[in-house]
């Protein structure tokens, strides 16, 4: 399998070959490009961004993301969830509009100020 590594912007092409338990990665200049394929193939994780509705005047939605990683089967539930998010009030950047999603300690925050 090949993967581009995300974690640097070195963005190293890895071969990675997966038999039984064992990972072996070819192609990483640094420790860091190992534990991404290690990781890409056991668990992997995505930070998730998105936009929530609001009954704000000026704002239709609100952009927002994790704080932390999730588990990347787990976004299409995020986004479910994020659906039926409506803001009420103007809120500043860095809000908390869902806490600790999965039990992942990853919160949702605003990305955006809206206080006018």
């Amino acid at each position: 399998m090949e993967l581009v590594c995300i974690v640097c912007p070195n963005s190293c092409r890895l071969t990675v070959n997966k038999e039984g338990d064992e990972i072996t990665v070819e192609g990483a200049r640094c420790k860091r490009g190992k534990q991404f394929a290690h990781d890409e193939l056991t668990c992997p994780m995505r930070t998730v961004t998105s936009s929530v509705r609001t009954t704000v005047k000026g704002f239709p939605v609100v952009s927002v993301r994790t704080t932390a990683e999730i588990p990347k089967d787990k976004i299409f539930l995020l986004m479910q969830l994020l659906s039926a998010v409506v803001v009420t009030k103007p809120l500043p950047l860095g809000s908390v509009v869902l806490s600790n999603v999965f039990n992942s300690n990853a919160d949702v925050i605003t990305t955006t100020e809206m206080e006018i």
